[in-house]
């Protein structure tokens, strides 16, 4: 894995262009997937909402010149991550769009995951894992940048266009997911809410839980210290960003 970018805490860098490169899986000893699929299978057990879908990993970071990071993808499945938890073992990072969806009145939107998610109570972005590219497509920056648009609509409801949506930061946390943060436009606080309201009974009438259960609306980190759970790692510090630390 090329890695030229620190790794202390959760870092968060500047980006305007993405390189993006697909690559192999490391391969995995028979005992390694033995072990890899009895975590999995137990998480099941205990969370049976969970699913092996397809999804990408990151497989590279480097600098390419000033503010354009070239990246390594791979394909692999949920499975995959189970490997964090097989001692000796070695999973790449998560790789994830997530969305800033300010109000206009200069707050960011917070989510909490819904009991059934892998991160029950947690308050993050509106977002979720990169998904590889269909036959006969790539994935490259538009494709990413409508990944995030879909996530906005799937759980806030909120229509944007993937061209309205900004690359505006690249994150790093915890397990070295790496997070690419997209910039919506600001809408009034009372389109957020009431687009959430509908999204959610939406779901419900459909008889599946949303992904989310519940947003707020913060205007400092100082404010994240009120929404009571866990929080994504690089909440704060997108927070922080945007607010200017006030």
């Amino acid at each position: 894995m090329t890695e030229t970018l620190p790794s202390m805490g959760v870092d968060l860098f500047d980006v305007d262009r993405l390189h993006l490169t697909e690559g192999e899986e490391p391969p995995l000893s028979p005992a390694e997937e033995t072990a890899r699929d009895r975590v999995w299978d137990k998480a099941v057990q205990a969370n049976t909402f969970l699913f092996d879908g397809p999804v990408v990993a990151c497989a590279g970071l480097e600098w390419k010149e000033p503010r354009t990071l070239a990246l390594s993808w791979v394909r692999v499945t949920y499975r995959h991550y189970a490997l964090r938890r097989v001692p000796g073992a070695t999973a790449l990072p998560s790789l994830f769009v997530n969305v800033v969806q300010p109000t206009a009145d200069g707050r960011v939107l917070a989510a909490r995951m819904s009991p059934s998610t892998a991160a029950p109570g947690r308050w993050q972005l509106p977002g979720g894992s990169v998904e590889p590219p269909q036959p006969g497509e790539v994935l490259d920056e538009s494709g990413l940048a409508g990944q995030a648009a879909r996530e906005l609509v799937e759980e806030l409801g909120v229509i944007a266009p993937a061209e309205a949506l900004k690359l505006w930061a690249v994150t790093r946390g915890e397990n070295g997911s790496v997070g690419l943060t997209y910039l919506a436009p600001a809408l009034p606080e009372p389109v957020v809410r009431a687009a959430f309201a509908a999204a959610s009974a939406a779901e419900r009438a459909q008889g599946r839980e949303p992904e989310l259960d519940d947003i707020a609306l913060v205007g400092s980190p100082q404010e994240l210290l009120g929404l009571p759970g866990p929080h994504a790692d690089y909440l704060e510090p997108i927070v922080r960003r945007f607010t200017g630390g006030r």
